[in-house]
């Protein structure tokens, strides 16, 4: 504020010593009465005396190219890929007999998360235990045909018989072995002593519930979805990045994360892959993994992520030579002797007192104001004032 004072002061003494026919102003205007313009579209001209110059300290040079590095900041949200998601069901039909499970609740590989009851699992250990007892039958007379065909005291046919019904009765009990094992059931361990109504739907995972879609007493069928799990070591950080800022991302580049809700707590994080589509808002995604995983990273939850990046050659000035008015980003070029257009500019990082600018019309021999350049936009408003 004191800086603004002692400037307003210096120019209300530079305009009183250049006299009212020393300054010029002028603002282009419509070349017809009925034609609008937009502020986007007005070109804005100040104009000092050569005396005005020395006495604000108005400096003018040439935009320089620089190695540009900073931090780019971004947003983005933490996400689950598809691989680490997992929707549980069942391959049977049954009822709900039982679960603890809530959203949220860690859970262990082989845990149990709920139990089913069913006549059907009833049936498909007693279909085990028939064909595994048939089988033993069939592989004791097979071994006796073929000791008596070997001795000749039986014929080839009754061998053959024998040794295919042997087959048969193996198929049947491997295959039911199979949908045993499907659904939670060691065959191996199944006997008529431990035939069990209720079966187990075992976690396939260390990790957290997302979602619970049963209740106790309900039917599920094969195709409902019981469970949803997350696998949390494959959490990672999705940002948007612009198209502009797409090339001074790589993959490798560390990456800080914080949340809006407490900066001060920070994550470190990798970029694991840049995205290769854009959105309608020129955005891409990057996505990070991060180097350890906390449970104060939830799925869903909106983060900022900071990256050091290292710039190739890049327009700058110093930061004097921008302005800021009405929310956008000016410097002021020089048009011939005293004569400055104020020339919208896109900003880029800030380092070591050089701005990074991007405008049109702009280049390395450009004249631009590069000190005192808010004491030509202070004259222009006041003079828009006084208009």
């Amino acid at each position: 504020m004191k800086t603004y004072i002692l400037i307003s002061v210096v120019l209300w003494a530079s305009f009183s010593c250049g006299g009212p026919g020393g300054e010029q102003h002028s603002v282009s205007q419509p070349s017809a009465p009925d034609t609008v313009a937009t502020a986007e579209t007005v070109t804005r001209l100040v104009s000092f005396d050569s005396k005005q110059i020395r006495n604000v300290g108005i400096e003018v040079g040439n935009p320089v190219l620089k190695n540009i590095s900073g931090k780019l900041t971004l947003q983005g949200k933490i996400d689950v890929p598809p691989q680490s998601t997992i929707s549980l069901s069942f391959p049977l039909g049954g009822y709900l007999k039982s679960t603890k499970m809530l959203p949220g609740m860690r859970v262990r590989k082989g845990q149990v998360l709920a139990e089913l009851e069913d006549m059907q699992f009833i049936q498909l250990q007693q279909d085990y235990l028939t064909a595994r007892a048939k089988f033993e039958l069939a592989e004791n007379e097979y071994a006796r045909q073929k000791d008596l065909n070997q001795s000749k005291a039986a014929s080839d046919k009754v061998y053959q018989q024998a040794k295919a019904e042997m087959e048969t009765e193996r198929i049947l009990m491997n295959a039911l072995a199979r949908k045993l094992e499907v659904i939670g059931i060691a065959p191996q361990k199944l006997n008529p002593d431990n035939i069990s109504k209720t079966v187990p739907i075992l976690s396939p995972i260390n990790g957290f519930v997302s979602r619970v879609n049963v209740n106790v007493g309900k039917y599920t069928s094969p195709t409902d979805m019981l469970f949803e799990l997350v696998d949390p070591k494959d959490i990672h950080l999705a940002l948007s990045v612009f198209e502009k800022d797409l090339n001074a991302l790589s993959v490798g580049q560390q990456v800080t994360a914080y949340a809006n809700a407490d900066p001060s707590k920070k994550f470190n994080a990798e970029i694991i892959l840049i995205g290769k589509s854009l959105t309608d808002d020129r955005m891409a995604e990057v996505h990070c993994h991060f180097d350890q995983y906390s449970a104060a990273l939830v799925p869903g939850m909106f983060m900022n992520g900071e990256v050091s990046v290292e710039r190739k050659k890049a327009l700058t000035v110093p930061e004097d030579a921008v302005v800021r008015w009405e929310n956008k980003s000016f410097v002021f070029v020089e048009r011939g002797s005293g004569n400055f257009e104020m020339v919208e500019i896109e900003p880029g990082t800030v380092r070591d007192g050089f701005q990074q600018i991007n405008g049109a019309g702009l280049d390395t021999g450009s004249k631009v104001v590069i000190r005192n350049a808010y004491s030509l936009l202070m004259k222009m408003k006041n003079t828009d004032d006084e208009g």
